[in-house]
């Protein structure tokens, strides 16, 4: 449990092998990539818990909360993104001949991008539909059950949903009783990032946990509340709260050896 979020403590490969094995088996399921954003938004409304704890993995998208795994004396082994997730997910659905579908990433016309520089990437990968819903589906029964048909009409047997947290996670279980033999991704800026429409920080700065700092520089004006007033305040108090539990659990030990050194 990190940031109030239970997170399984996987690698990126070990998790394309679970999703290729259950694809293998017939049966489908759900990726969610929390960050520390995410963990914000379920302290903040306690509710939107259920939509983690329903995945059947869960993945730490954000240094932060690697750092304060490491800090509870739980670590997590690596970061494992969404936006890194696309590429290693669609690499082995091209080698088995799993069909994949891109929903969101912004505008019309970015999932088609991305979906082509997929496709240049992993050869024989076969993209089912790209499409990118209007502003403001959700509010429509009808725009989510023109979603839901195209994606059953498409059969894929993997869906990358770039919608923003919580909003992709809330189609991804109202779809995922129409596709029960299906994964889903909820993945962010992944399809923006792969169709270049945003650009993603050196892998370095992602390492040291400053991919944050990088995407705040280009786009200031829409993140700069996020980051500075919101997350940065979070994650810095998450990782306190990590420390002072992991004194505390020492400091049993520590009175114990002073009191045998007095002794």
């Amino acid at each position: 449990m990190v940031g109030g979020v239970g997170v399984d403590a996987v690698t990126q490969d070990e998790v394309v092998e679970r999703v290729v094995a259950a694809l293998s088996d017939g049966r489908g399921g759900q990726i969610v990539t929390p960050n520390v954003d995410i963990c914000r938004a379920i302290r903040r409304d306690p509710d939107l818990l259920a939509l983690v704890r329903d995945a059947e993995i869960v993945v730490a998208d954000g240094m932060p909360l690697v750092w304060a795994s490491r800090l509870l004396g739980t670590p997590l082994p690596e970061r494992v993104t969404g936006a890194d997730l696309i590429w290693t997910l669609c690499a082995a659905a091209a080698r088995h001949g799993f069909p994949v579908y891109l929903l969101g990433g912004g505008p019309p016309g970015v999932p088609e991008r991305a979906a082509a520089a997929l496709r240049a990437a992993c050869p024989g990968l076969r993209v089912a539909g790209a499409t990118a819903p209007p502003y403001g589906f959700e509010r429509s029964a009808t725009e989510v059950r023109r979603i839901r048909e195209s994606l059953v009409a498409a059969a894929p047997r993997l869906v990358f949903v770039g919608l923003g947290f919580p909003k992709q996670e809330r189609l991804i279980a109202a779809l995922r009783e129409d596709l029960p033999g299906t994964w889903f991704a909820g993945c962010g800026s992944a399809i923006a990032f792969a169709a270049g429409a945003v650009r993603r920080a050196p892998p370095w700065l992602g390492r040291a946990g400053l991919e944050w700092l990088f995407r705040l520089l280009c786009e200031p004006g829409r993140l700069a509340r996020r980051y500075l007033i919101d997350d940065l305040p979070f994650a810095g108090a998450l990782l306190l709260r990590c420390l002072a539990v992991r004194v505390a659990a020492r400091a049993p030990k520590l009175r114990w050896r002073s009191g045998a050194g007095c002794g």
